[in-house]
C-alpha cells in the first residue's frame, strides 16, 4: 500500500510548526525521522492531511548535560546518542536500550522524540523513559509550555498525553550520580529489530561491598504501556543481589502485568518471558550474569 494524499510543509521554526498545528489540529502530523510515522501512513493506519516536517529545526536538536539531568531535544537522532561518550556515561540505560532499536540505518534517521511520541508499548526508549523517570517538555501556541512525567505520558498503545496542537520540545532524563551505577536491557523478538514480544530494563547502584543502594526496573511489550515498578524495585535496596532475590523481585513485577495474545506469542508466554528477562537484567546489573547481546 501507499500513503493517502497529503500536503507537505517543511518549516523553519518551532513557532511555524505550532502555527500549522493550531490551524489544522488533528489533521496535521509532525515528522522528523519518519521511521514510525511513514510505515503507518503506508499502511493507512495514519492519514494526516498535512505533514509538517520539523527535521531541520536546530532548536529540537540540542543536548545539555548538567550533572543532575541530561536534556535531549526531541529531534536528536538516536544514533547521535549512541555515539556520544558523554551521553553514554550519563545515561547508560538509554545507550543499552538503543542497541535494540531497529538497525543502524533506522537509528541514523530516527529521533529520540519520535520514538517516544509514537508510544509503542514494545518500544525501547519509552521503557527507558519510565524506568528512569524522564520528564517531557511540550509546547503549544494556546497553552504555552507544560511538563509531563513519563509515568503520565504513555496512555495506551500508540496513544500519548500530547494534545493535537502540542509539540514535544525536549526530554529531561535524571542522572544517577556517584560510582557503582550498572545497567542492563534485554528483549526477545522474532528477529533483531522487530517489535519485542517482551523487554526488560534495570538500573542499579551498588556500593563498594556490592550492596544495592538504589534500583529501578521496568517491563515493555507486556501491557498497553511500558511499566516501571518503583515500589517493588525498592525491595532490592539494602541487599546483595543473588538469584533468589532477583527471581522474587521479578515475579512480583510480573504479577502486575496484563499481557495480550497475538500471532507472535500468547499472554502466558509473554508473562513467562517477562519473568525470565527481568531476572536476567537484575543479575546482569549486579555483575552476576554476562549479557549475551
Amino acid at each position: 500500500m501507499k500513503a493517502a494524499p497529503f500536503e507537505y510543509v517543511r518549516v523553519e521554526s518551532v513557532d511555524e510548526a505550532l502555527n500549522l498545528l493550531s490551524l489544522h489540529g488533528g489533521d496535521a502530523k509532525l515528522i522528523a525521522g519518519g521511521q514510525s510515522l511513514v510505515p503507518m501512513m503506508a499502511m493507512r493506519l495514519a492519514r494526516p492531511a498535512v505533514l509538517v516536517d520539523i527535521a531541520r529545526l536546530n532548536e529540537l536538536k540540542e543536548s545539555l548535560v548538567d550533572g543532575r539531568f541530561v536534556t535531549l531535544g526531541a529531534g536528536v537522532r538516536q544514533r547521535s546518542v549512541e555515539l556520544d561518550s558523554t551521553l553514554y556515561e550519563s545515561l547508560p540505560l538509554v545507550r543499552d536500550a538503543l542497541r535494540w532499536v531497529g538497525h543502524i540505518q533506522t537509528r541514523t534517521r530516527g529521533t529520540v522524540g519520535g520514538s517516544l511520541v509514537h508510544a509503542d508499548p514494545s518500544a525501547e526508549l519509552p521503557l527507558a523513559a519510565v524506568v528512569l523517570g524522564a520528564t517531557f517538555r511540550v509546547r503549544s501556541l494556546e497553552e504555552g509550555e507544560r511538563r509531563i512525567p513519563a509515568s503520565e505520558f504513555f496512555l495506551g498503545p500508540m496513544f500519548n498525553a500530547l494534545g493535537e496542537q502540542e509539540c514535544l520540545i525536549d526530554i529531561e532524563w535524571p542522572v544517577w550520580s556517584g560510582p557503582g551505577v550498572k545497567t542492563a536491557f534485554e528483549e526477545v523478538a522474532m528477529r533483531h529489530g522487530d517489535f519485542a514480544m517482551a523487554s526488560a530494563a534495570c538500573q542499579l547502584q551498588l556500593d563498594g561491598d556490592g550492596v544495592c543502594r538504589r534500583a529501578a526496573l521496568g517491563l515493555g511489550g507486556v501491557d498497553g504501556t511500558p511499566l516501571a515498578f518503583p515500589d517493588i524495585s525498592a525491595g532490592l535496596e539494602g541487599y546483595k543481589v543473588n538469584q533468589d532475590i532477583a527471581r522474587e523481585i521479578a515475579q512480583a513485577c510480573v504479577a502486575r502485568i496484563q499481557p495480550a495474545s497475538d500471532v507472535h506469542a500468547d499472554a502466558d508466554y509473554r508473562r513467562h518471558l517477562a519473568g525470565v528477562l527481568l531476572t536476567r537484567v537484575i543479575l546482569q546489573s549486579a555483575g552476576l550474569l554476562h549479557a549475551e547481546h
